[in-house]
């Protein structure tokens, strides 16, 4: 593994070896990194076994409550793969520090990524909307084979919560802000599904293939060439839409505020970019119910119930005017 991409706060970009596909490799798996999100882990689980994800692997990064615990209830042993990932690696000659989710991200890759047709690298206030179909894989079939999707950020704020709403994320945040391709600072990111066998390039945001280089694909097979993906007209959420739900309720958002940056290389930026981001957010803002109408339209249940999707029984839907700060 060769070391890139230095900044000067650290090494955010790895390069790989792909691995060799397996035989019998198919599906998706989500690899992601989690501390200490025992009230959410649950849901986020439950959602995106329902849109068809096949395997989770799990980078723990030292959680000192339930999450470990839930993540094992609410799946069976051949849907997780679970690790310890607590700690930090430094670059000895340079004294530079390695973002922590890259190298996990780059060992997801290597180690299980032969097993799997894709992989898709999120977090858990992230999730993966399908809009073609009813599951993931379902609606990247405009996108076709192609190696490496970016999907872009679509940002919901507090939906007017003050404090933590008794129904599901997913079914309680339904303001987001207008545009996913705005300028203002923090609203435009992307989040990225690879063909694991092809990527020689790994950070937190995307990624580089064997056949195509820096070239990416939207969820609607437009393809782009590197910072070209920040365009406007690269812009889709048609087939599949990334829902990141940032901040969550005004109390839980204050808590994430206090708990700081858990992987970040710059912790001392982190709480000025959290509160810009929100503010951001909330500029503008439009009601986005395509994840609400998912979930009643296939019956997936996502509380305490029979992990299953069923047709019976919706959850309550709550919607709430948010309050523009």
């Amino acid at each position: 593994m060769n070391w890139f991409g230095r900044k000067k706060n650290g090494i955010k970009e790895l390069s790989i070896t792909p691995p060799v596909p397996r035989s019998g490799r198919h599906g998706i798996a989500i690899a992601a990194c989690v501390k200490n999100e025992e009230p959410y882990i649950a849901e986020w689980l439950r959602f995106h076994r329902a849109v068809g994800i096949r395997h989770f692997v799990l980078y723990d990064h030292g959680s000192d409550d339930g999450t470990v615990a839930e993540a094992r209830r609410v799946l069976r042993p051949d849907e997780l793969t679970l690790l310890p990932w607590a700690g930090q690696i430094v670059a000895t000659k340079t004294d530079l520090l390695i973002d922590w989710q890259v190298v996990a991200f780059a060992h997801a890759i290597q180690s299980f990524g032969g097993d799997f047709r894709r992989m898709a690298f999120i977090d858990v206030d992230e999730f993966l909307l399908p809009k073609h179909g009813t599951t993931v894989e379902e609606a990247l079939t405009e996108a076709g084979d192609f190696p490496n999707i970016s999907l872009p950020w679509h940002m919901f704020g507090t939906g007017g919560h003050k404090t933590k709403p008794a129904a599901p994320v997913t079914t309680s945040y339904t303001w987001r802000a207008t545009d996913p391709m705005s300028r203002l600072k923090h609203l435009r990111n992307f989040k990225c599904i690879v063909d694991p066998c092809e990527v020689t390039r790994v950070s937190v945001h995307s990624f580089a293939t064997v056949s195509y280089g820096s070239v990416v694909s939207n969820d609607a097979g437009k393809r782009a060439n590197g910072d070209e993906r920040k365009r406007p007209d690269f812009y889709s959420s048609a087939f599949l839409q990334l829902n990141h739900y940032y901040s969550k309720s005004e109390e839980e958002f204050a808590a994430k505020l206090a708990r700081g940056a858990i992987y970040s290389l710059s912790r001392n930026h982190v709480p000025d970019r959290m509160t810009t981001t929100i503010r951001h957010i909330q500029l503008s803002q439009v009601e986005d119910s395509a994840m609400v109408d998912f979930i009643e339209r296939n019956g997936i249940e996502l509380g305490d119930g029979p992990d299953e999707m069923r047709s019976d029984a919706p959850p309550v839907l709550p919607r709430t005017e948010p309050q523009i700060a």
